[in-house]
C-alpha cells in the first residue's frame, strides 16, 4: 500500500493563467501518495484552493478533480466567441479602457459573474463545517495595506471576490465594513501560515510567474508589463527570503531545540513553475478565458507536474527539491 505524503500547498494568482495550476493539481490528484494539510491561495490561486477543498469534501481526490474541471469549464467563453479568437482582443480592449476609466465608471452596478459561479459551485455552509484541510485565502485591505487571511471556517463568496479584486477591473469588495483589493499586493502566494501553523514539513509552491527573467525591458509595453509583474511578486520574494534566512540561521544553531527552531530547520521546499511558453505570455491574456486557451494552460500544468513527479517525487518527505539560495538570497 502506497504511503500518503501530506504536504502544504501555496498557489499563486494570475487570472486566467490559474488554469495552469488547475492542470498541476489535476495531475497531482492522480497520485496515490498525494495528501494535503493546508493550502494558501491568492486570487486565481484562491479559486483553485477553494475548488480543491470543496471537491475533496464531496468526493476525495476524484471529487477534487471533478470540481476543478467544473469550475474552469464554467468560466470558459461560449464556443462561438472562443473560435472567433475574440477573447484576447477583448482583454486588450478592457486593459486600454481601464487606463482611462475606473471600474466605478465602466461597471457602476458592480456586476461580477464570478459571484454567481462561486455560489453555484460551492456549498459554503457545508465547507465551513467540514473542510478537509486548512485554507488561507489572501486579500489586501485598501486603507492599511495589511494582509488579511480568510479561513475555512468563515469562507463565503465575498472573501474569494476580495482575493481576486483587481482595482482597475472591479470595485473594492466590502467585508465587515472594510474594503479589499487583490491579495497579490500583500502576498502572492502567502507562505507564513503554512510555515508557522503547519505540522507537515513539505511545502509545494505552484507559481505562475518566473522567479527570474533575462534582459532589460526597453519598450513602453515591456516596461509596463514588468512593473505590473513586480507589483505582485515582491511581497512573495521578501517573505521567501526571510524564511530561507531563518532556516539557515536555525541550521547553524543546532542547539536551539524549541518547536519553532526545529520547524524552520526541517522545512522542505518544492516548486512547480511556468514553462517558457507561459512565462512569455502577455499580461492581457490573464483575461482570456477562451476554451482552447484554458485547456492549453491546463495541459501545460499537467506536463509540468508530470516532470516534477518524475524528477523529484523521491525527494518529497526527504529533502528540499529546489535551489532556494539561487532565487531568494
Amino acid at each position: 500500500m502506497t504511503k500518503r505524503i501530506a504536504i502544504n500547498l501555496a498557489l499563486q494568482g494570475g487570472g486566467a493563467h490559474g488554469a495552469f495550476t488547475w492542470g498541476v493539481l489535476d495531475r497531482l490528484l492522480e497520485e496515490p501518495w498525494f495528501a494535503i494539510e493546508g493550502v494558501s491561495g491568492t486570487s486565481a490561486g484562491a479559486m483553485n484552493a477553494l475548488m480543491l477543498a470543496e471537491g475533496w469534501r464531496k468526493g476525495g481526490p476524484a471529487g477534487a478533480k471533478e470540481q476543478l474541471a467544473a469550475f474552469w469549464t464554467q468560466l470558459m467563453l461560449p464556443e462561438e466567441v472562443s473560435s472567433a479568437g475574440l477573447a484576447g482582443s477583448v482583454g486588450l480592449l478592457w486593459q486600454k479602457l481601464s487606463t482611462h476609466l475606473s471600474p466605478y465608471d465602466l461597471n457602476p452596478f458592480d456586476f461580477n459573474p464570478l459571484r454567481d459561479t462561486l455560489e453555484q459551485q460551492v456549498d459554503f455552509d457545508a465547507l465551513q463545517r467540514d473542510c478537509p484541510f486548512k485554507l488561507y485565502i489572501a486579500a489586501t485591505e485598501i486603507n492599511t495595506g495589511r494582509l488579511r487571511l480568510f479561513r475555512e471556517s468563515e469562507l463565503c463568496a465575498e472573501h474569494l471576490l476580495a482575493s481576486a479584486c483587481l482595482p482597475n477591473l472591479h470595485q473594492a469588495v466590502e467585508v465587515d465594513g472594510r474594503y479589499y483589493w487583490d491579495g497579490g499586493f500583500a502576498g502572492n502566494p502567502v507562505l507564513y501560515p503554512l510555515v508557522m501553523e503547519g505540522v507537515k514539513r513539505d511545502l509545494l509552491m505552484v507559481l505562475l510567474q518566473p522567479l527570474e527573467r533575462t534582459g532589460v525591458p526597453t519598450s513602453t509595453q515591456a516596461i509596463a508589463d514588468r512593473v505590473a509583474e513586480l507589483g505582485f511578486l515582491t511581497a512573495f520574494m521578501r517573505e521567501m527570503r526571510a524564511i530561507v534566512l531563518m532556516q539557515q540561521k536555525m541550521r547553524q544553531r543546532p542547539w536551539l531545540l524549541g518547536s519553532l527552531a526545529r520547524r524552520f530547520r526541517h522545512l522542505r521546499f518544492h516548486l512547480i513553475g511556468p514553462d517558457d511558453a507561459l512565462a512569455g505570455l502577455h499580461r492581457s491574456t490573464k483575461l482570456d478565458t477562451s476554451r482552447s486557451f484554458l485547456h492549453c494552460l491546463r495541459d501545460c500544468g499537467r506536463q509540468r507536474a508530470e516532470r516534477y513527479i518524475t524528477l523529484h517525487r523521491a525527494k518529497l518527505g526527504v529533502r528540499t527539491s529546489c535551489i532556494l539560495q539561487r532565487y531568494f538570497l
